[in-house]
């Protein structure tokens, strides 16, 4: 369909659907979107290109991910946002409006009747096998009373346009909804790279529906406190909108948590923190319904809360949605929707839905049957994502399989008749093509009704031939405008009157879990930069030998590579008296590599990385967008590392070098990020004690044992340059490297930073700042383990540790002896400060199993 205007985009603009968003019924192009385009043809191909690709960069540089599970690209892959965005007028959108509106009300007085009185059962509006054969209904759920005006607080609906025009409701979501923060991002990202038009085009804001939205969660308090404690429950980095999570707990200022951080007791649920418990309000779920509670729902679910559901019945947490409602996200239901609405409301639905079939009526049943190639068959319930199955694209065979499975369980399966819907325009290379499109309208419970976001978010198919539009399938995204006549006034009071009071503020209110991701992130980084730095001097030697035509047999070379053993814990790698040993020591290359590389060896460098990633990635609600800068250049330098097949020495060092250089840079920004006792402390703890580890480790490989006096001074530059310590020592002593001066600065020091003793010292000022360590003017064992550890050091003597009993001893027993008790004494810290702060309560379990079929 060729359009008759004569802007240069649309020229050369076609669709082979009928049905676009930029064509109105008499095939003329709308008026906003003529706008557009001619701002877009000032632009010109490459100008719109350009912004195109600062959208890209900006969502890279601000790490924008929706997680594809087995996804070849990596999990995280990056979030897609097409530069043209989705128009709307402002007289249009108020008709959808309307329509959710009603819906949402609807919706909601269904919910309530499905858990409560059951009148539309009871009274044949709705067949009872719709509710009951759906996983979604937990009995549990039955006769819970609430004090929330609404009980469906949070509502989203897939539209998307019918070829009479009008937008159609696709599917209902109501039991945690995705989708608010990446339309919210999408938003952000785009007024910032299209700022002209987007101030030209007078499109309607978002501040105002998210500014409601917190104060629904305030509202939502079964107390009516004016500041509530409310957490935002999420499954966990891996979960595919974790990336939203992250995002809407920093923008809203909410802690973010899993279900280890809560525990139920006496009627309520609490959030442990490092002090103690803390008593939790609302809850806003990012958990699926049967697994929010192990005690009473799924007994295998790691996600929830034990006992959460009793909190709710005692009236004493609210959590939004409440657990259950994912019973109306059921296709069985919108059959019956006209009938429903009648029932409730004496009303006609505004929004027109997918004509449907469920086959547990034989007249629908026989239909379905009868044109099972031309409809889309559905399970009335996919809570473990069961395929749709497209009759057009099934082979006569699997035509037979479905029919059967349908007569086999009728009730399970609805059908719906196949509908192209709309399609946008969307950038592709050079020039524009249409792709379908469904967009998610968002609805919250405000006041005695429901508030819509003026727009939400949209889904764009990744090719013309797609049928199904979904992120998980590669789909990418646009920006969403509802535009007003009028010119619309940027909200100059951004400032939110109320506030959560348990917004993290310091040590008392920061969740235990992460506070444990805070600790663990100072401790694998601590541990990638000293195990790099470490790893890099062995690789300039070998480098050295290498350039020489040497064989790497001499003593030094053995003693640096059992020493990487030690150090990464890679066993048995380069250990003595092993067979892997020596051949790891006849071709040292090939074990250094895997030393590096091998992500599934515990202690490689490859390993490592990926565990500072996992722990940073966890707790990426707290960083700055610097940091996630930094970290992104990290990952892709080690990305495409690991895809070389032979790197040679020197791109090792190459590659070492860039790593060191911006893990340094990582380091110097977190305490830009949040302040010390909004968990930082945690992170200099681990840092501290990581890296007094590693140096006691590094030490004691390097200096424990006498070598003759060239090979022990090797060592000793070996160690210093490892250490980044070589010039500081040059500086210091003015004389030729010595083990006596080199165990003053880098063991015993107590003013140089890198020196075990300066770092052992500083471990035992931050760890008397946590919570435990001020109470009742008596040391914990954490604090009992580093003053002894410090006591010894400060009691050390460089002379007698650099000493041998005699002159036929090789081993240094007293400083062996010193190095075997420090190790001894950290490790007790590191357990003791777990035990008192990271365990997590045991798991309780049910009297009776519960079958919850899959």
């Amino acid at each position: 369909m060729p359009t008759t205007t004569k802007t240069s985009w649309l020229d050369s603009y076609t669709t082979k659907f009928g049905n676009d968003e930029l064509f109105n019924s008499d095939n003329g192009v709308k008026a906003h979107w003529k706008k557009l385009f001619a701002s877009f043809d000032q632009m010109g191909v490459n100008g719109l290109i350009g912004r195109q690709k600062d959208i890209d960069w900006m969502l890279s540089e601000n790490g924008v991910t929706y997680n594809v599970y087995n996804d070849p690209q990596g999990m995280h892959r990056p979030w897609s946002l097409n530069v043209v965005p989705l128009l709307m007028h402002q007289n249009e959108w108020k008709n959808v409006e309307a329509g959710l509106k009603q819906r949402a009300e609807l919706l909601n007085l269904v919910l309530a009747d499905v858990y409560g009185e059951r009148k539309l059962i009871k009274e044949g509006v709705l067949p009872h096998e719709v509710i009951y054969g759906h996983r979604g209904f937990l009995r549990q759920c039955s006769g819970i009373t609430y004090t929330s005006e609404k009980l469906l607080s949070i509502y989203a609906a897939d539209l998307a346009r019918g070829t009479d025009g009008r937008l159609w409701v696709v599917n209902d979501r109501t039991g945690a909804p995705s989708g608010m923060g990446y339309a919210l991002e999408n938003r952000s990202t785009t007024s910032r790279t299209l700022p002209e038009m987007y101030a030209k085009m007078n499109v309607t804001r978002l501040s105002g529906f998210f500014k409601d939205f917190h104060q629904m969660l305030i509202d939502a308090s079964p107390s009516k406190k004016d500041n509530p404690n409310i957490v935002i429950l999420t499954p966990g980095s891996h979960n595919e909108t974790y990336f939203e999570h992250a995002y809407l707990a920093s923008f809203l200022g909410y802690p973010l948590v899993q279900g280890n951080d809560l525990v139920v007791r006496d009627g309520y649920l609490w959030m442990k923190s490092l002090h103690g418990l803390k008593r939790i309000d609302v809850v806003l779920r990012r958990v699926d319904d049967a697994f929010t509670d192990p005690l009473e729902l799924r007994e295998d679910s790691h996600l929830g809360v034990a006992g959460l559901l009793d909190v709710v019945r005692r009236k004493n947490v609210s959590v939004i949605n409440p657990v259950g409602s994912g019973i109306i996200e059921n296709p069985g239901l919108i059959p019956f929707m006209p009938a429903i609405c009648k029932y409730f409301l004496n009303e006609e639905l505004l929004l027109p839905q997918i004509a449907s079939w469920w086959c547990g009526q034989e007249k629908e049943r026989n239909y379905v049957l009868e044109n099972l190639s031309s409809l889309v068959i559905k399970r009335i319930d996919r809570t473990n994502r069961e395929n749709i199955y497209f009759g057009k694209f099934l082979n006569p065979k699997e035509l037979e399989s479905l029919k059967n499975q349908i007569l086999e369980r009728p009730y399970r399966f609805v059908a719906q008749e196949q509908i192209n819907f709309s399609t946008a325009p969307n950038l592709t290379l050079d020039s524009l093509a249409p792709r379908n499109v469904v967009t998610r309208a968002f609805s919250i419970a405000f006041g005695d009704g429901y508030r819509i976001m003026p727009g939400g978010l949209v889904r764009v198919a990744p090719d013309s031939d797609t049928v199904r539009v979904s992120n998980q399938r590669g789909g990418t995204s646009k920006d969403f405008w509802i535009l007003e006549d009028n010119n619309v006034k940027e909200d100059k009071k951004r400032n939110w009157e109320q506030k959560s009071s348990i917004a993290i503020s310091g040590l008392d209110d920061l969740p235990s879990l992460t506070a444990e991701n805070l600790y663990w992130a100072g401790r694998y980084v601590g541990r990638t930069l000293v195990n790099a730095r470490f790893i890099r001097m062995v690789m300039r030697q070998m480098a050295v030998v290498e350039n020489r035509n040497e064989t790497p047999d001499s003593i030094k070379l053995q003693v640096l590579f059992k020493a990487v053993t030690q150090l990464t814990g890679t066993y048995p790698g380069f250990a003595e008296k092993s067979k892997d040993g020596q051949q790891a020591m006849e071709n040292p290359y090939a074990e250094m590599l895997s030393v590096i590389r091998n992500r599934d060896r515990v202690g490689s460098l490859a390993h490592t990385i990926d565990m500072f990633s996992n722990s940073y990635y966890s707790i990426r609600n707290l960083w700055s967008s610097d940091m996630w800068r930094v970290f992104e250049n990290i990952q892709k330098l080690w990305q495409a590392f690991q895809e070389e097949e032979t790197p040679s020495i020197q791109r090792i060092l190459k590659v070492l070098n860039q790593l060191i250089t911006r893990l340094i840079a990582f380091m110097g920004l977190i305490e830009e990020s949040i302040m010390v006792q909004q968990g930082l402390l945690l992170y200099f703890i681990g840092l501290q004690l990581e890296q007094s580890m590693l140096t006691i480790t590094k030490c004691r490989s390097l200096l424990s044992v006498k070598y003759e006096t060239q090979i022990e001074y090797d060592l000793l530059e070996y160690l210093l340059t490892s250490h980044e310590s070589l010039n500081i020592y040059r500086y210091s002593y003015r004389s030729f490297i010595q083990l006596e001066p080199v165990l003053d600065l880098v063991v015993l020091d107590l003013e140089y930073a890198r020196s075990l003793t300066f770092m052992i010292n500083r471990l035992q000022k931050d760890i008397a700042r946590l919570p435990h360590s001020k109470k009742d003017h008596q040391l914990t064992n954490y604090q009992k383990y580093v003053f002894n550890a410090f006591s010894k050091l400060r009691l050390a003597e460089s002379s007698k540790l650099s000493a041998t009993k005699s002159d036929e001893d090789v081993v240094r027993e007293d400083l062996d002896k010193l190095f075997d008790e420090l190790s001894e004494l950290l490790y007790k810290t590191s357990q003791s400060i777990t035990g008192t702060y990271f365990n997590h309560t045991d798991k309780q379990t049910q009297l009776f199993a519960q079958s919850f079929p899959i």
